[in-house]
C-alpha cells in the first residue's frame, strides 16, 4: 500500500512531535567496574545509502573501543548487509521493511526482534530520529545512549555538525563519563571496507572504458529532489572541465534510473551493485557529484571526492575523508570550482578550506 507524501510528512512530524521529549541520556550513571561490554546495538532505521554509509565510522569507532564486541544494527531496507559485509564484527543485522506499510507484518516482527536479546549498551546513532530514540527505548540494555545533539559541543569540535561525527563525538563523552578512558582518537573516515579481489575487478572494468595512460575525473550527475543541478548546469561544467583537463579520461557514473544529464554523450559506467560501484571509483582519481548517496560512497572508498551544495548544509553532509571537500555553489562559480579541481588532482592530501 502506497502511503501519499502529504500523509507521509504528516506522519513524521506526529512522531516527532511525540518523541521530541522521550529518551535522554543518564549521564550519571557509573559503570560497574566489571562490565563488559560484548553486546552492542547500533539503531539507523533508514534505508538511504548515504545515511547507512555515514553510519560506517560509528561502527568502526564501536569496534575499536570494544574489539571483542558483537554489534547488531537496526536499520531500514536491504543495503545495510552490502555496505557491512566485511565488518566482521557486525553480527545480525533487524532490517525493517523500507515501506512499513506494505509489510506490516516484517515491520512488527523487526521491532520484537530488539526485546529478545539483552544488550551492555544500546546507541541511537542520529538525534533527530523519531524511530531510533523509540528503538532505544523499547530495547533490553544496562546502558542506553540516545544519541542527544550537544550544542555545547560544537564550540570544542569545529566539525561536531557533521552527520557522521557528532554521534561519534558523543558517544566519547558518554563513556568518558561512565568511567571509560577519554578518546581524543581521529574520528573514522567513511569505509565500505572492498577487499582486494573487488579493488582488482573495478580497475578492470574502468581499463575497459578509459585510457590507462589518463587520470580518470567520474561525474555523477543526478541527485534527489532540489539538490539536483539543471541539465545546462551539467553540461556548461562539463565543457569546462574537458577545455581544462583534456589531458584526463572523463566519465559519467550513471544512477540507478540509468539516465544520463550530459545526453549519454561521454563515456559512461552503469551498475547496480553498490560494491561493484565502489571499487570502479575506487580506481578513479576525482570523483564529482551533487550531495547524494553515491557522493558519500566514493568517499567510503578512499576516492578524492568534491560534493556540490546549494541546498543542503556542507557543514553536516560533506564528502568525508582526507582527501575531500565540498563546494558550495552559490559562493563559488565554476572558474572558482576548477581552481579547486586542479589542486585535489595534484594534491589529493591536501586539505582545502572552501
Amino acid at each position: 500500500m502506497k502511503i501519499p507524501k502529504k500523509i507521509n510528512v504528516f506522519r513524521r512530524a506526529i512522531m516527532k512531535s511525540l518523541t521530541k521529549n522521550i529518551g535522554k541520556t543518564n549521564h550519571k550513571l557509573k559503570a560497574d567496574k566489571d562490565i563488559q561490554i560484548k553486546k552492542i546495538l547500533i539503531s539507523r532505521p533508514n534505508h538511504r545509502l548515504g545515511n547507512l554509509l555515514l553510519l560506517t565510522p560509528l561502527v568502526q569507532e564501536i569496534t575499536n573501543t570494544f574489539p571483542d564486541s558483537k554489534i547488531d544494527l537496526f536499520v531500514k531496507g536491504n543495503t545495510s548487509p552490502i555496505i557491512f559485509q566485511n565488518y566482521h564484527n557486525v553480527d545480525r543485522i533487524i532490517q525493517l521493511p523500507k515501506k512499513p506499510f506494505s509489510n506490516i507484518l516484517k515491520y512488527i516482527k523487526g521491532w520484537l526482534l530488539l526485546r529478545n536479546k539483552k544488550y551492555d549498551l544500546v546507541i541511537n546513532a542520529i538525534e533527530n530520529s523519531s524511530s531510533g530514540k523509540l528503538s532505544i527505548l523499547f530495547s533490553d540494555s544496562t546502558y542506553k545512549f540516545f544519541g542527544e545533539f550537544n550544542e555545547n559541543y560544537q564550540s570544542k569540535y569545529p566539525d561536531y555538525k557533521h552527520t557522521a561525527k557528532y554521534p561519534i563525538y558523543n558517544l566519547r563523552n558518554y563513556l568518558t563519563d561512565l568511567g571509560f578512558n577519554k578518546n581524543e582518537n581521529k574520528i573514522p573516515f567513511l569505509n565500505i571496507k572492498l577487499n582486494r579481489e573487488e579493488i582488482e575487478n573495478g580497475n578492470n572494468i574502468l581499463n575497459k572504458i578509459a585510457s590507462q595512460n589518463k587520470k580518470t575525473i567520474c561525474l555523477f550527475t543526478n541527485a534527489t529532489g532540489n539538490k539536483n543541478y539543471s541539465e545546462a548546469w551539467w553540461i556548461e561544467f562539463y565543457e569546462n572541465l574537458k577545455t581544462e583537463f583534456y589531458n584526463h579520461n572523463i566519465i559519467e557514473v550513471l544512477p540507478l534510473e540509468n539516465i544520463s544529464k550530459l545526453g549519454f554523450n561521454i563515456p559512461t559506467y552503469y551498475s547496480k551493485d553498490i560494491r561493484e560501484m565502489g571499487s570502479f571509483i575506487a580506481n578513479t582519481s576525482l570523483f564529482i557529484a551533487a550531495d547524494s548517496g553515491v557522493m558519500h560512497l566514493a568517499s567510503a572508498v578512499g576516492t578524492p571526492t568534491i560534493g556540490l551544495f546549494s541546498v543542503t548544509d556542507e557543514n553536516t553532509y560533506k564528502p568525508y575523508n582526507d582527501k575531500s571537500i565540498a563546494i558550495n555553489t552559490n559562493k563559488i562559480d565554476q572558474k572558482e570550482m576548477l581552481d579547486l579541481i586542479n589542486t585535489c588532482l595534484n594534491n589529493p592530501k591536501t586539505t582545502i578550506n572552501t
